[in-house]
């Protein structure tokens, strides 16, 4: 793990801010970093809980570790539209409660634990000592801003928008603004593995309160800044956007219907696996209805969130960045109540095996025979089939492949 990240196209991408700045670079750094602790290649089978733009949500909290740029690029550029910021909903919150890792690939990304048994996941206690690196190096990803602006290169603003010396004044209070909002964002970024579904989703309600306090930070100076703007200068800035998503191989601005809301297919709620292995009593099965009637709710807030058509203003989509921000936090606070509930009934080996269903999920799909290969040509990984399988293919499937050399 800690070589994918010292690799020469992951970290030299963050050490880039200008690389960061692409929704697809960011996703094929995510994927590289989510996938680099899995054992004899594995990439999360068919790429159940992959996002569409080949990235991952990842360990529990929701738009980790690029949440500034994501919200950032969206709302400024209106980039990565159905993949970047909307790519996140439901499929994540599922994959927060049933998560695809198990103790021993999760082993790479955390300080070192007083157990290295897989059983003892749920109850095992951080022993005392400094955080591993790779730890370390993974919280530095997670939003930190200068002046240069996520998305938003200053002298390149001034120089194609030709800023009056009040607007220059404005936008440098936009630059302050963005880098307080990154700020707060990277204060909330987690700094262990949860291992259990509860904390999973505790780290998802923190991330997003995050946001959403980056969200109201940067409003008002971001309404101020375009409000003095002229409708020339407006087109400009429009053309402007137009011309990075294009020069970044992204795709145009349209609408949210493919991708936003839908829970993915596969997240189907696993009743049969719960009751063949962790054995709820009565007392426990009222829990679990309950926790299952959560989610299927959550999906439908967040469906109901989604807009049908892009706005066409940094101020119009960031006040659509701030409503799915909250529709999120309600599903994820609605959930999470649930799931405590439940949770709390269950004793320590019922809650070990609650955990194990990921993971075995994953190592069922794995054995269906997926492949792996790459694509040269896209910039993220792609799905083809090899006499009636799927083979999923990425650059973070290189650089695992690259490692043992």
């Amino acid at each position: 793990m800690r070589n994918t990240l010292n690799s020469q196209s992951v970290a030299g991408a963050l050490r880039n801010r200008s690389a960061l700045r692409n929704a697809g670079g960011r996703a094929r750094i995510t994927a590289a970093a989510a996938t680099a602790g899995w054992h004899n290649g594995r990439d999360g089978g068919n790429g159940w809980w992959r996002h569409g733009n080949g990235g991952y949500g990842w360990v529990g909290p929701l738009y980790w570790p690029f949440a500034y740029y994501d919200l950032y690029g969206y709302a400024m550029w209106g980039d990565g539209y159905d993949d970047s910021f909307w790519g996140y909903g439901y499929g994540d919150i599922y994959a927060g409660i049933f998560a695809p890792y198990g103790y021993d690939d999760l082993t790479g990304y955390m300080p070192q634990y007083a157990s290295s048994n897989p059983s003892d996941a749920a109850q095992t206690a951080p022993a005392s000592g400094p955080p591993a690196a790779a730890t370390d190096q993974l919280t530095q990803m997670c939003g930190d801003d200068s002046r240069d602006i996520a998305g938003l290169p200053i002298d390149q603003f001034q120089k194609t928008i030709q800023l009056t010396d009040a607007q220059r004044a404005a936008l440098n209070d936009l630059a302050a603004a963005s880098a307080t909002a990154a700020q707060d964002i990277k204060a909330a970024c987690p700094a262990d593995i949860a291992l259990t579904a509860p904390g999973r989703l505790a780290n998802m309600q923190q991330r997003i309160e995050a946001m959403i306090a980056a969200v109201a930070v940067i409003k008002s100076p971001l309404d101020r800044f375009y409000g003095l703007l002229s409708d020339e200068q407006k087109l400009r800035l429009t053309a402007l956007g137009k011309d990075q998503r294009q020069s970044q191989g992204q795709k145009t601005a349209g609408s949210l219907a493919p991708t936003c809301g839908a829970p993915p297919a596969p997240a189907e709620w696993p009743a049969a696996a719960i009751d063949r292995t962790v054995r709820p009593t009565e007392t426990e099965r009222v829990k679990l209805v309950a926790l299952e009637n959560a989610t299927t709710e959550a999906a439908n807030v967040l469906k109901a969130s989604c807009q049908g058509d892009n706005a066409l203003t940094p101020p119009a989509r960031l006040d659509m960045v701030g409503k799915r921000l909250d529709a999120m936090l309600q599903a994820v606070n609605m959930v999470r109540s649930a799931l405590d509930g439940f949770y709390a009934t269950l004793n320590d080996e019922q809650k070990a095996k609650f955990e194990a269903i990921g993971p075995q999920r994953t190592s069922a799909a794995e054995s269906t025979g997926v492949r792996q290969t790459v694509d040269s040509d896209r910039t993220w990984p792609r799905q083809t089939h090899y006499r009636g399988r799927s083979i999923e293919g990425g650059v973070e499937n290189l650089i695992r492949n690259l490692l043992p050399f």
